[in-house]
């Protein structure tokens, strides 16, 4: 596979940093367009996993021997790491969480529990992942507030026309996803974010299809809640980000209490401490973190905006292919979209589609891919969907295509 100069990026000299890239499956080299779920780990990570664990395996924040004080240290290093690559105001802002979804329960609890009363409003979106709507809709029947939604159009563009009159005296909290894990729409956050702010209502974005494709700058989005996944940025699973401003840090109770959160506890009473570690409860993903940061010098190392570019080419090129194929229709055609494709197959269902092409080698995903809601908006069960990450190729798009379109054959 040759380089592609033009992007900056070395292609074959990416994917020899995935070794899960090298095995075969059924018999014939494996694709991976199952991105969108999650990504591969270069070795990088990997190596970053196993130093900890053979090099200087301990907790961190309580010990003063070396191995304690060296994995301290890392960890610490991790989140400036994080900071810094999304230009957050303060590391202190960035709290490490299992995930998306954990970060999105923590904001659900912390700030519903004292912001949110009964007639309050949510306001969320219709193409939201099931992880930025269940918290919201727990949250509201626990409240009596009311959970509203914000459509979006047949090409998978949010209604933006409708904010304004669904932005209003009593809605209390915005959120919403920065890109579509279904239909790859790029959604205009800082619209949104500026919008909601005009009525000083706070905004949680979702920005676990965002982080892995975008660059993403904090102090410019100025978002009061932002989250993403550690396994969708070529980063180990378990552990994620919460980016949130410190003014609602410093009023929320604990999220989860216990070791690590405290500064001072008595049995008369506790005072918690400030800051992420006031929700980092118990022993933390200490080696996670530490890989997520391996992940993000990847990812800087190989260039955000040369990685955007190619993930880009890739998208019009398998846009292009599959436009070829008279029976494929394409769910989501918004002008601005990251590398995700949902598309059905005539009356096939897509299981049938995703099974035939996994005989052929090729991973991709079936289903209602968590955004149930979405699917009943475009009046489907499911989709295939095929999402790109960097170390894809335009040669892997063709084989799939051909796998394609041998398997409309056998199901036609």
């Amino acid at each position: 596979m040759e380089a592609l100069d033009k992007t900056g990026i070395d292609i074959s000299a990416v994917r020899k940093q995935f070794p899960i890239l090298s095995q075969s499956v059924n018999g014939r080299t494996l694709i991976y367009f199952d991105n969108g779920a999650t990504t591969q780990k270069p070795q990088r990570v990997i190596n970053a996993i196993v130093e900890y664990y053979s090099s200087y395996n301990s907790n961190i924040h309580r010990g003063v021997h070396t191995l304690s004080q060296v994995a301290t240290r890392k960890y610490d290093a991790a989140r400036a790491t994080v900071s810094s690559f999304i230009n957050a105001v303060d590391p202190s802002w960035v709290i490490f969480t299992k995930g998306t979804t954990d970060s999105i329960n923590l904001i659900a609890t912390c700030y519903g529990n004292k912001f949110v009363n009964e007639g309050d409003e949510i306001l969320i979106t219709s193409m939201e992942h099931h992880s930025n709507i269940l918290p919201w809709q727990e949250l509201c029947h626990r409240k009596k507030a009311v959970l509203k939604v914000l459509p979006v159009d047949d090409n998978g563009v949010l209604k933006y026309e409708e904010l304004d009159a669904l932005l209003t005296s009593r809605t209390k909290l915005f959120a919403c996803a920065h890109v579509s894990n279904t239909l790859g729409t790029v959604n205009d956050v800082k619209r949104l974010v500026d919008a909601a702010h005009t009525k000083n209502i706070p905004v949680l974005i979702d920005g676990a299809q965002a982080v892995p494709h975008l660059k993403v700058d904090m102090m410019e989005l100025n978002a009061d809640f932002y989250c993403f996944s550690g396994h969708k940025m070529y980063g180990p699973t378990g552990i994620g980000v919460l980016y949130a401003n410190e003014k609602w840090l410093d009023v929320f109770d604990v999220y989860q209490s216990g070791g690590g959160t405290i500064r001072l506890v008595t049995f008369d009473k506790t005072e918690y401490a400030e800051g992420p570690h006031k929700f980092e409860a118990g022993t933390p993903n200490i080696e996670g973190a530490i890989a997520l940061a391996e992940a993000v010098n990847f990812m800087q190392e190989t260039g955000i905006p040369n990685l955007s570019r190619y993930e880009h080419e890739l998208l019009e090129h398998a846009t292009a292919r599959l436009n070829e194929i008279a029976e494929v229709k394409i769910i989501g055609t918004a002008p601005c979209k990251a590398g995700v494709i949902s598309f059905n197959v005539g009356n096939i269902h897509p299981f049938d589609i995703g099974t035939l092409l996994d005989k052929q080698g090729i991973a991709v995903r079936t289903g209602h891919h968590c955004t149930q809601p979405l699917m009943q908006c475009y009046g489907i069960q499911g989709t295939v969907r095929m999402s790109f990450a960097v170390y894809n190729t335009k040669e892997e798009i063709d084989v799939f295509i051909d796998a394609l379109k041998k398997a409309i054959k056998i199901l036609s």
